[in-house]
C-alpha cells in the first residue's frame, strides 16, 4: 500500500510537467554571438547543399543509379535530423527563456533518433552497394535493382523508427517531478535521464542494447564490405584500374569515419570521462557540421555530380 501510494504521488507530480527549459550552450553573450555567426551559415549551407543534392539526383537521369539513390537518402537523413535541432538552437541562443513543450521535446527526439539511426545503417548499405559495384560490375544492375534498393531503404527507416519509438516512449514515461531544466540545447536522452526522479536503468539498458546493436551492425557491415572490396580490387591487374575502383569509395570512407567516430566518442566512452560542456560541442558537430560536410564530401571530387552541375548551369545560365 505504501509503495502504491508513492507511485500514485509520483504520477501526480509527473502530470504537472508540461514543458522543459534548455540551459543552452553558454550564458556568455560574446560566445553566443560567435556561435550564431558560425552556425547560422553552417545550417544554411547544410540546407542548400542537401536540398541541392536531392534535387540534382532527382532531375538528372545519369544519376539514377543505386549509388546516387542511397546518396539522396543520406542527404534526406542529414536534412531531417539537423532541421529538427538547428533552427531551435539558433533561436534559443538569444532567447531569455529557452522552453519547449513536453510533446515538442518528444517529437524533436523522435525525429532526431529516427534519422540518426537510419544514417548509421544507411552508411553500411552504401558500403555494401560499393562492394557489389566493384566485385561484379556486370551483374551490378541486377543485384542492386530498384526493388532491392527500395527494400533496403524501407528496412533502414523501419529499424530507425522502431528504435526511436521505443526510446521516446521509455524516456517520456519517466517522472520529472523535480527540475524541468535540461542542461543541453536539444532533447537528447542522456540529459533527460539526469533530471528524472524515476529509475532509469531500463532506459540505459535499452539504449545500450538497441543503439549498440545498430552501431555494431553498421560498423561491422562497413568493415566486412570493405574487406571484400579490397580483395576484389587486388584481383584487378592494372594499377590504374585499382585506383579507379577504390577512388569511388574514398568519399564514403571519409563520411563513415567522421560520422561513426563522432557517435562512438559521444555515446560509447567511459562515464568517468563525460563532460557536459564537451558533450554540447560534440553534439553541435554531429547535428550541424556533419550534415553540412556530407554533400560537400560527395560532390567536390565526384565526376558525375560535377558533370550534372555543369549541365544544370549551362541549361539555366
Amino acid at each position: 500500500k505504501i509503495r502504491l501510494r508513492e507511485v500514485r504521488m509520483e504520477r501526480e507530480n509527473c502530470s504537472s510537467l508540461t514543458e522543459f527549459i534548455f540551459l543552452g550552450i553558454t550564458d556568455n553573450t560574446e560566445n553566443k554571438v560567435i556561435l550564431f555567426t558560425i552556425f547560422l551559415p553552417v545550417y544554411l549551407i547544410n540546407l542548400l547543399a542537401n536540398l541541392g543534392m536531392i534535387t540534382l539526383i532527382l532531375i538528372d537521369r545519369q544519376l539514377h543509379t543505386p549509388m546516387y539513390f542511397f546518396l539522396s537518402h543520406l542527404s534526406f537523413c542529414d536534412l531531417c535530423y539537423s532541421t529538427a535541432i538547428g533552427p531551435k538552437m539558433l533561436v534559443d541562443l538569444f532567447a531569455k527563456i529557452k522552453s519547449i513543450p513536453s510533446y515538442g521535446c518528444a517529437l524533436q527526439f523522435l525525429v532526431f533518433c529516427t534519422f540518426v539511426d537510419s544514417e548509421c545503417l544507411l552508411l553500411a548499405v552504401m558500403a555494401y552497394d560499393r562492394y557489389k559495384a566493384i566485385s561484379n560490375p556486370l551483374l551490378y544492375a541486377v543485384s542492386m535493382s530498384s526493388r532491392v534498393c527500395s527494400l533496403l531503404m524501407a528496412g533502414v527507416y523501419l529499424v530507425g523508427m522502431i528504435d526511436a519509438l521505443i526510446n521516446t516512449a521509455l524516456a517520456f514515461r519517466l517522472c520529472f517531478c523535480g527540475s524541468n531544466e535540461i542542461n543541453h540545447f536539444f532533447c537528447d536522452v542522456p540529459p533527460l535521464l539526469l533530471i528524472s526522479c524515476s529509475d532509469t536503468q531500463v532506459n540505459e539498458l535499452v539504449i545500450f542494447m538497441i543503439f549498440g546493436f545498430i552501431e555494431l551492425s553498421s560498423i561491422s557491415g562497413v568493415l566486412v564490405s570493405y574487406c571484400y572490396i579490397i580483395l576484389s580490387v587486388l584481383k584487378i591487374h592494372s594499377a590504374e584500374g585499382r585506383l579507379k575502383a577504390f577512388s569511388t569509395c574514398t568519399s564514403h570512407l571519409t563520411a563513415v569515419a567522421i560520422f561513426q567516430g563522432t557517435l562512438l566518442f559521444m555515446y560509447f566512452r567511459p562515464s568517468s570521462s563525460y563532460s557536459l560542456d564537451e558533450d554540447k560541442i560534440t553534439s553541435l558537430f554531429y547535428t550541424l557540421v556533419i550534415p553540412m560536410l556530407n554533400p560537400l564530401i560527395y560532390s567536390l571530387r565526384n565526376k558525375d555530380v560535377n558533370q550534372a552541375l555543369e549541365k544544370l548551369k549551362n541549361k539555366w545560365f
